[in-house]
C-alpha cells in the first residue's frame, strides 16, 4: 500500500477551485474520485485596466479603520505600487467576475478544513452586496486583504513557532502573497508545485465527502453484540457492518444481508487495508474499535492532516524519499508518483523518531554500529556487569578511547547497510536482523532510527545511477564483513512525515493509529471554543 502524490493544477486563488457535484447515492460520500481532480484556472478575464486608479495614502487611512489587514502592509504595497495603484478588482463596470468567485471561496472556508471568524465579515458582506458601489477604493483593499489572509491562512496555515512547539522540524514553505496575487489577477497560472502539496487536495476532497455524510446524518456506529463476527456468522450488527463497508467503498454493493459472506470478509479485507491492521477478513476489536469511531473524530483527524500538508514542500523536489511515520512505510516519489516502498520500523514513543528533512548522501556497507551514550549506560554497562563477557557475546568492542562498537556481521544492530542524510538528531535508515518485526501490523520499536524491510532494495534504488553498482555487488559487499562507505552521485532529499490521515493509490482515504499522541495537541490549537479572527 502506498501514496500517490499528484501533481495538480492550482487555481490561482488557491482556492482548490470548483468541487465537482456529489452523486446523490451515499456510497458516493465516501470514495475519492479517480478521474483528474476538479482543480482548475478560474475562468474570466481578469481586469487588466490602467485608468482606474486609487490614491496611494488610501491605504493607510484603510488600515487605520481596518488594523487586523495591517500585518500584511508590504504585501500590499508591494502588490499596489507594481500596478501604480490601478484598481485590481474593478473596472469600468464595476467588480470583476473573480471578485465574487473569491467572496464565496471565504465564506466556504470552512471547505479547506478552516473555521475561523472572517475579519470584518459583516463590514465584507455589505460592500459586496452593495450595488450601489460602482468604484470603492475601501471596497477594493477589503478584497485585497480578504484575499492576503485567506491565502496565508490555507497556504501556510499555523505560525512557525507553533509547528515548532509540535515538534515539526521540516521548514515551511515560503509565499510571496503579493506575487501570487499579481500572478492571480494578471491570468497567469502560478507553478502548481509551489503552492500546496498534493496530498492536501485529495484530502480536502475526502473532507468535502465526510461533510455530506454529516449533512445526511448517515453515520452508521457499530455497537458490537459479541467480540468478532467472520464468515457464517448471522446478525443485525453484520448487517450494519455491511453498510458502512458500502459507504465506505470497501464493497460494491449492500444486499442488507445479516449474513457474513464471502464479500462481506474481501470488504474487511479491504477496510483493514486502509486502517493498517492485519487483513485476515474477520471483524475482530480492532475492525469494530475503528468502525464504532465517531463521524466527528474522522472529520477532526482529515483537518489536523490537511494542516500538517500545509507545512510541506510542494514537491519542489520531483524525486525524494518519504517516510510516513504513522504509516510504518518508506516511498519512493518521482514525478508525484510512488514508484517503490518499504516496510519500516520507527521509534517506539519513548524514542520518537523526529520529523524533519535531510539528503541522503551515503550508503554504507557492512557498518559498524557505534552504540548511542545513552544505550550504552542504559543497556550496555548494566550488561557489562551482569556479565563479563557481554561484548564478545555481542560482538562489540571499545574504541576511541572507551567507547563501544559492534562490529559488522550478520548480527549487527543494523543489519548489513545502512543509509546515512547527516542530520543534528543522529537518524538514519538501517537494516535489521529483528526481521519479525516486520509482521507486526504496529511497528514502533525502535530507539528512533528507521529499519528498513528491504535494505537490499533501497540501496538498489539510490546507487541505480551509479553503473559500478549491480546487485551482484551490492550483495558481496552487503556480506563483506568490512565496512565501506560509497557516496552516492546523486543526493536524495528524505521527508520524515507524520500524517495520520492520507489517500492512498487508490483514491482510497486511510487511517492510522496517533502512535505518538501527536494529533491532540495541533487539534486544539485548529479547533478552538471561540475561534479567533483569521491572523
Amino acid at each position: 500500500m502506498t501514496m500517490k502524490w499528484i501533481t495538480i493544477i492550482i487555481i490561482a486563488l488557491a482556492s482548490c477551485g470548483q468541487t465537482s457535484e456529489k452523486k446523490s447515492d451515499e456510497k458516493a460520500t465516501l470514495v475519492a474520485s479517480t478521474d483528474t481532480l476538479p482543480h482548475t484556472t478560474i475562468a474570466g478575464n481578469f481586469s487588466s485596466q490602467t485608468n482606474l486608479r486609487f490614491d496611494s495614502t488610501r491605504i493607510d487611512s484603510f488600515f487605520k479603520a481596518y488594523p487586523l489587514f495591517k500585518q500584511y502592509s508590504a504585501d500590499y504595497l508591494r502588490f499596489y505600487s507594481n500596478r501604480k495603484f490601478a484598481y485590481a478588482w474593478h473596472n469600468e463596470k464595476g467588480l470583476i467576475e473573480q471578485s465574487s468567485i473569491l467572496y464565496n471561496r471565504i465564506l466556504q472556508i470552512r471547505d479547506n478544513g478552516i473555521n475561523p471568524e472572517i475579519p470584518y465579515e459583516d463590514v465584507y458582506k455589505t460592500m459586496m452586496e452593495d450595488e450601489a458601489l460602482s468604484l470603492s477604493a475601501d471596497r477594493e483593499l477589503m478584497l485585497t486583504g480578504q484575499y492576503l489572509v485567506y491565502a496565508r491562512k490555507v497556504l501556510t496555515g499555523i505560525s512557525d513557532a507553533s509547528v515548532k512547539d509540535i515538534e515539526w522540524y521540516i521548514p515551511k514553505k515560503k509565499m510571496d502573497y503579493a506575487a501570487l496575487l499579481d500572478s492571480a489577477l494578471s491570468g497567469r497560472k502560478p507553478d502548481a508545485r509551489k503552492l500546496l502539496f498534493p496530498q492536501y487536495y485529495q484530502l480536502r476532497d475526502q473532507l468535502q465527502a465526510y461533510y455530506e455524510i454529516e449533512k445526511k446524518n448517515s453515520w452508521v456506529t457499530i455497537k458490537a453484540d459479541q467480540k468478532k463476527y467472520q464468515l457464517g456468522d448471522s446478525s443485525s450488527i453484520v448487517k450494519e457492518i455491511r453498510k458502512k463497508l458500502f459507504l465506505a467503498g470497501d464493497i460494491a454493493k449492500d444486499n442488507e444481508s445479516a449474513v457474513f459472506d464471502q464479500e462481506l470478509a474481501e470488504g474487511i479485507k479491504e477496510f483493514q487495508r486502509r486502517y493498517g491492521l492485519k487483513e485476515d477478513g474477520v471483524a475482530g476489536a480492532g475492525v469494530l474499535e475503528e468502525m464504532s469511531a465517531p463521524l466527528s473524530k474522522r472529520i477532526e483527524q482529515i483537518i489536523v492532516n490537511m494542516e500538517r500538508c500545509r507545512w510541506l514542500p510542494a514537491e519542489e523536489e520531483t524525486h525524494f524519499l518519504m517516510v510516513n511515520i504513522p504509516q510504518f512505510k518508506l516511498l519512493a516519489i518521482e514525478d508525484g508518483a510512488t514508484t517503490w516502498s518499504s516496510d519500516v520500523v520507527v521509534g517506539k514513543a519513548t524514542n520518537k523518531t523526529v520529523i524533519f528533512k535531510g539528503d541522503m548522501k551515503y550508503v554504507v556497507f557492512s557498518p559498524y554500529w557505534n552504540v548511542p551514550n545513552s544505550i550504552t549506560k542504559n543497556e550496555i554497562i548494566p550488561g557489562i556487569r551482569k556479565n563479563p563477557n557481554y561484548l564478545a557475546k555481542h560482538n562489540m568492542e571499545y574504541y576511541d578511547g572507551g567507547k563501544i562498537r559492534q562490529k559488522p556481521g550478520p548480527n549487527n544492530s543494523l543489519g548489513l547497510v545502512k543509509f546515512l542524510f547527516p542530520n543534528s538528531f543522529n537518524i538514519y535508515l538501517h537494516d535489521t536482523p529483528s526481521k519479525n518485526l516486520f509482521n507486526e501490523s504496529k511497528r514502533a520499536f525502535s530507539h528512533g532510527c528507521i529499519r528498513v524491510a528491504k535494505p537490499m532494495e533501497l540501496a538498489q534504488y539510490l546507487l541505480k545511477p551509479d553503473a559500478n553498482w549491480n546487485e551482484e555487488k551490492i550483495r558481496a559487499a552487503m556480506n563483506s564483513g568490512k565496512e565501506q562507505y560509497v557516496t552516492l552521485k546523486n543526493t536524495v532529499p528524505v521527508y520524515l512525515v507524520y500524517l495520520t490521515a492520507f489517500v492512498d493509490d487508490k483514491g482510497k482515504l486511510n487511517f492510522r493509529d496517533d502512535i505518538y499522541n501527536r494529533d491532540p495537541q495541533l487539534r486544539d490549537m485548529l479547533f478552538s471554543q471561540n475561534p479567533t479572527p483569521i491572523k
